[in-house]
């Protein structure tokens, strides 16, 4: 009978050649229990499809064989982007990763993150910004290096809420047609047209009044201050587009000029 099993099994073989190894001299040897068929090593390891085996993805999507691969993979990220959110981390941001944003043009940011808070969550940013992540450790940097000591300084409190005007918005420079995009279409620039204290005490970002010296203390030093953080720093007294508001952005120019107005 083992004689007769043996072509047999040779033919098995050839069609799985490429996922069972050949049997060795003890397995051809050893002999089956009473009563017990033998399998062989064709009926043990099912053929492959090779054509199926071509698309299998291994829970990666299609089309990416190593997803470690930067090239491969579009949801890689740079170096430069996990230094940044580890960065963050260690700033105490509260932010979440979000699904890239791509809406045409130069309207698009590749890792985008919702950020909805720093400190560890003791500043609240309302409502939460959607940013890239290079101009939101440039902003969290800025609040714990600028705007909370000066906060404390003048009106001995620190910071409960920053209330953002605006953040990723696909739309030109001030909402005028025709001239250049925003930095805002990039996720690269942030507006903030309130603070508010732990006291209770609200701090707009608006032209203050005669006798209003701790407010216009604190909003001549933010906007001459920031540009240490920020290449771009508009507000109150530049244009009337900027009457209520900062505008904070990290455009790149090709002088490596700021502009703080």
């Amino acid at each position: 009978p083992q004689q007769d099993m043996q072509p047999q099994a040779e033919e098995n073989y050839e069609q799985v050649v490429t996922v069972a190894p050949a049997p060795t001299e003890t397995e051809q040897t050893e002999q089956p229990e009473d009563g017990m068929q033998p399998l062989s090593r064709a009926e043990e390891l099912p053929v492959q499809n090779s054509e199926n085996a071509s698309e299998e993805s291994y829970g990666y999507p299609g089309r990416i064989s190593d997803p470690i691969s930067r090239g491969e993979s579009t949801f890689a990220m740079s170096g430069s982007e996990v230094s940044c959110r580890t960065q963050l981390k260690q700033l105490g941001v509260i932010f979440q990763e979000r699904e890239p944003i791509n809406d045409g043009g130069v309207c698009r940011i590749d890792h985008p993150l919702k950020v909805s808070g720093f400190a560890s969550g003791r500043i609240k940013l309302k409502p939460a910004a959607t940013l890239n992540c290079q101009m939101t450790l440039a902003f969290a940097k800025w609040v714990k290096g600028d705007l909370s000591p000066s906060t404390r300084l003048r009106y001995l409190s620190g910071i409960n809420t920053i209330h953002q005007a605006s953040s990723y918005s696909c739309r030109t420079m001030s909402n005028q047609r025709g001239r250049a995009m925003s930095e805002h279409s990039k996720g690269n620039a942030l507006d903030i047209a309130k603070v508010t204290l732990n006291n209770g005490k609200d701090i707009k970002v608006q032209k203050p009044g005669l006798f209003s010296f701790r407010q216009r203390g604190l909003l001549n030093s933010v906007r001459s201050d920031a540009c240490n953080y920020f290449t771009t720093v508009l507000g109150p007294g530049y244009d009337i587009f900027h009457r209520d508001h900062f505008h904070f952005d990290l455009m790149d120019r090709r002088s490596g000029k700021r502009s703080c107005r």
